[in-house]
């Protein structure tokens, strides 16, 4: 109710406005434009704020402004008419289409930017399947599926399965965000959203050349031909021009401040180069230099990357509420049959399981694992904009069953993305993944002490991330066995890592204190719900009456004290204490030896943390005091002493 009221307020204003400036068309065009903007973006605010995938809102806006604003405008028109009859409109005839292929061709040079051949190669046996067994399972039945219930050709059938098999990063973590589990699980979505994403493209953009190939409906060999011409064109323009603007990049030819500009000329260049060459190549041109430019070690890809990710970003909020406004009544209609909901059960509930548990076969995943992985595939971006494309030129060209190409793919990827978003964490509750208290611990700088710290936790069973910017560091970690990873407290890119959802603890210990706290102040609530903690500064070793709530292991060592403790004397060890008493005579003899650093309390399968205010720590007969430096040896009279160091 209160959705159609805003709707019906909107349209009203509209409408005055209409009426205000009805003899000027530029003003007109003009809003229309504004609005398609501020639309966009206050789509994708509204994605960050309620924590769901924004292509959600930004379809939402567009059918509303679109296709469904026939029905409370009082002229029975779109509050934003992208085209109409093929020559009024915002865009005019073809001009719709061209708009539309630049901006995807962006979109998916910035994909292919983000898709790494090492990462492929190590991301496991699970994930390489599920890109690989799995896309195909859904692309042969998927296109079964469409030729069978909707009696498409196979043409089309292929094309539709073709375009529903990207997922998506975009889509899966705003759904998963917020749903502590497994980091195996997380992992395994994350780096399928993210590694599916370009692959599924230029998958699609290669069925839906070689269906342009054969035109005409037959599988000749000047078809084949022309095929051949399309992909040889497109991946030879695209792996040149990767290398020659790579290089440009590397000799510094191009001066910093134009590099982005430049690189997107550059893109759009390509695009339109090797479309001249061959029709239709020119997607696949743009996806295989973002590949091999991916792939480079280009000095600036990882600023080439930020600059791409928010252009893609204002493309995408612009495209979707043209593509969905675009989008006729009589488009929807067509899909009003009980055979689109067959179709989506199919996609839904048995190519996606199907997929699933045949890329996980002979894997350490449980059963339940299994199953919630199989439930959690939303369709992405990618799929609806290359659909809307697609199908288009498809239909402009006569080929039975493309108008149902749009309509189709928007369903399904509103559909699953609605069925994920409402309904994953209860299944993931249901099925026995959802881990009832987060027990990971992301460890804040990675430094020989930290490292030392997280080895033994390891050791333990506990689930330990180490982060740095300082890549030597991590890189130490990494060969030492640990799970570490480059990233800045600073940056958004820790608050979307769904693979930390199993974190409940944060120990901040960087040598810097402005960090330190930072870390404490930012991520506390979210990755600390069992506690987050930080080493004491210098400053307050020196007034007692400063130690922090938060202070972590000692109130008389800071960070120079704990590197010092490492280098010399890097060991862990445990000691059973006896009693409260002997825990506090044992902390006694921390507080006055630098060498010796108190950690943690283990016991009862539990490890607890040691707080600078150490008074407050429970202790039981049987537990075990951890702490690094100097060995602890304790005499049958029971005295204490140290052993002596070398």
């Amino acid at each position: 109710m209160y959705v159609y009221c805003a709707f019906a307020k909107a349209s009203s204003f509209y409408n005055f406005i209409k009426r205000l400036y009805f003899h000027d068309k530029r003003i007109h065009t003009m809003l229309e434009l504004a609005g398609i903007i501020i639309l966009g973006i206050l789509a994708q605010w509204t994605a960050w704020r309620f924590k769901i995938p924004a292509i959600l809102p930004l379809i939402l806006i567009g059918l509303a402004v679109g296709p469904l604003a026939t029905l409370y405008t009082e002229d029975a028109t779109k509050l934003i008419q992208p085209r109409f009859n093929g020559e009024t409109g915002l865009f005019p005839g073809e001009s719709l289409f061209y708009f539309v292929s630049l901006a995807i061709s962006v979109i998916l040079f910035e994909g292919g930017l983000t898709l790494k051949r090492a990462e492929i190669l190590n991301t496991g046996p699970v994930i390489g399947k599920l890109i690989s067994v799995a896309v195909l399972i859904t692309f042969i039945g998927g296109g079964i599926a469409a030729h069978f219930i909707f009696d498409f050709s196979w043409e089309v059938s292929l094309l539709f399965s073709a375009l529903i098999i990207v997922t998506g990063p975009t889509v899966i973590t705003p759904i998963l965000r917020n749903i502590p589990l497994k980091k195996d699980v997380s992992s395994i979505l994350k780096w399928e959203g993210i590694l599916i994403d370009p692959i599924g493209a230029l998958f699609a953009v290669l069925v839906f050349e070689f269906i342009s190939a054969n035109a005409g409906g037959e599988f000749t060999m000047v078809a084949l031909k022309e095929f051949g011409k399309i992909v040889l064109f497109g991946f030879s323009f695209g792996f040149s021009f990767a290398h020659a603007l790579a290089f440009l990049i590397t000799k510094k030819i191009i001066p910093h401040y134009l590099l982005n500009v430049f690189t997107l000329a550059a893109v759009l260049g390509v695009f339109v180069l090797s479309e001249a060459f061959a029709h239709e190549s020119g997607l696949l041109a743009v996806v295989v230099m973002g590949m091999v430019m991916g792939n480079m070690k280009l000095p600036n890809l990882k600023e080439l990357l930020y600059f791409k990710e928010s252009l893609s970003v204002l493309l995408i909020s612009i495209l979707f509420i043209l593509l969905a406004a675009n989008i006729n009544m009589e488009d929807l209609y067509l899909i009003y049959t009980w055979k689109t909901a067959a179709l989506f059960a199919v996609v839904v509930l048995v190519l996606r399981p199907l997929g699933v548990f045949a890329s996980t076969a002979g894997s350490t995943l449980k059963l339940n694992e299994k199953l919630f992985i199989s439930w959690v595939g939303p369709r992405g971006i990618v799929a609806a904009g290359i659909a809307s494309l697609f199908g288009t030129k498809l239909a402009n060209e006569g080929v039975p069953g493309a108008e149902y190409i749009t309509p189709l793919v928007f369903m399904i990827v509103l559909g699953t993305v609605l069925l994920n978003a409402t309904t994953a964490r209860l299944f993931a509750k249901i099925v026995g993944v959802f881990l009832k208290q987060s027990e990971g611990i992301m460890i804040v700088g990675a430094s020989k002490f930290s490292r030392l710290i997280a080895k033994y936790l390891k050791e333990q069973g506990r689930s330990v991330v180490l982060i740095d910017t300082n890549k030597s560091n991590i890189r130490t970690a990494k060969d030492e066995g640990l799970d570490a990873k480059v990233a800045d407290v600073y940056s958004d890119a820790l608050l979307d890592d769904i693979e930390y959802n199993n974190i409940g603890y944060l120990l901040a210990l960087t040598g810097n204190s402005q960090i330190n706290d930072y870390a404490i102040d930012r991520f506390g609530k979210l990755y600390g719900e069992n506690g987050a903690f930080r080493i004491v500064h210098s400053s307050e070793i020196s007034n007692p009456n400063e130690n922090p709530d938060a202070g972590l292991f000692s109130s008389t060592d800071d960070y120079v004290n704990l590197m010092e403790v490492a280098r010399h004397h890097g060991e862990i060890h445990e000691i059973e204490l006896s009693s409260k008493e002997h825990f506090r005579g044992l902390l006694e003899i921390t507080k006055t030896d630098p060498d010796i650093v108190p950690l943690f309390i283990r016991g009862n399968k539990k490890i607890n943390l040691i707080p600078s205010t150490a008074t407050e720590v429970e202790v039981e007969s049987g537990n075990l005091l951890v702490y690094m430096g100097k060995k602890i040896v304790e005499q049958k009279s029971g005295e204490v002493t140290m052993e002596e160091s070398l």
